[in-house]
């Protein structure tokens, strides 16, 4: 599977995205989306992701300033840059500066399918080659992620997957935070907060709603956790987008 993390200030695009990267063939999950360069460069150090959508202009820093930026917090990432064909030019500068690929609005589901095979058989030929030598705990580690990404809405907590997996809650938080370099309860905040976000676009739902939805039965104890996220409560996210 390849983490996805995509950068636009326009909110049509990043949908978009979303939805051609669950029609193509690829497995993938998209653990973060920021409408500008500051917050994605902050979430991108944090979440790691295996792939980096970004437009070339934003505010905060532009594109490329955080294709530059990006090797600094997440050196592994593969950045790929979405560009108008007016600024086709800046894609050539962002190729020069080791961006993966480009892909030009409107978005292609074909031109998407492409770029994100070459960037899963760079990602998967090293792992099949050292698969067999892989050692127990980073296989477990793997599979307690998967278990938080697939459940982190609902009551989910160290004691419980620790139980599942037959590990102490201490050494399973000291690997994920390995692993992940953010505690077990922040990353389920970060992920929390970023389905709030996309949740708050919809006005038909209430704030209230929305805290439910991504796990929070507290509504003020979600505003407080969003405010620490984000820097805004929700309602102030709301209006602002």
């Amino acid at each position: 599977m390849l983490n996805v993390y995509i950068a636009d200030d326009e909110v049509w695009i990043i949908l978009g995205l979303k939805k051609l990267l669950e029609k193509i063939d690829i497995d993938s999950w998209v653990v973060g989306t920021a409408n500008n360069g500051l917050t994605a460069k902050e979430e991108i150090g944090m979440f790691k992701p295996d792939v980096v959508f970004t437009d070339i202009r934003m505010p905060g820093l532009s594109g490329l300033e955080l294709l530059r930026a990006i090797p600094e917090v997440s050196p592994d990432s593969k950045v790929v840059i979405i560009t108008g064909f007016a600024e086709f030019a800046y894609a050539k500068e962002a190729i020069h500066h080791h961006a993966f690929d480009y892909l030009l609005k409107p978005i292609k589901e074909e031109e998407l399918s492409r770029v994100m095979s070459a960037i899963m058989n760079e990602h998967d030929g090293p792992q099949e080659e050292e698969s067999s030598r892989a050692p127990e705990p980073d296989r477990m580690i793997d599979n307690v992620i998967s278990d938080i990404r697939e459940h982190y809405t609902e009551d989910i907590s160290l004691t419980s997957l620790a139980a599942k997996y037959n590990i102490s809650m201490g050494h399973l938080s000291n690997m994920i935070k390995e692993h992940l370099q953010v505690n077990f309860s922040d990353y389920i905040a970060s992920l929390r907060i970023q389905r709030a976000k996309e949740l708050l676009r919809d006005d038909s739902i209430s704030i209230q709603e929305i805290a439910e939805i991504v796990g929070y039965n507290d509504y003020f104890y979600f505003t407080k956790v969003f405010k620490k996220v984000e820097g805004i409560s929700p309602s102030k996210y709301r209006k602002l987008i």
